[in-house]
């Protein structure tokens, strides 16, 4: 990890949720994007100590709930993604 990973992450999340319609506008992805920021959010929770790893994980969890709301099931994503459900969804209709 780098310094201020968390944060960068969190910032790409944070501009994703403010742009305006109910979902999210293929913009929100491209590289980087909000799919590399939640790998860098799950890579910082392998490192951080059990106190901030709970904080962190309680902000992932409402990104992960807003993300999935503003985002469709893909229907053809590939086997790898399998284990990184954010990559599984379509960014917009």
């Amino acid at each position: 990890m780098w310094p201020n990973a968390v944060a960068n992450a969190l910032s790409c999340f944070e501009w994703a949720f403010t742009q305006p319609g109910r979902y999210l506008d293929a913009s929100a992805f491209d590289s980087p994007g909000v799919g590399d920021a939640r790998d860098d959010l799950e890579q910082a929770m392998l490192h951080l100590p059990p106190g901030a790893r709970r904080d962190l994980g309680r902000l992932i969890t409402r990104i992960d709930e807003e993300f999935e709301r503003r985002t469709l099931p893909e229907p053809n994503y590939n086997e790898w993604a399998a284990t990184r459900w954010w990559w599984t969804r379509m960014r917009e209709r």
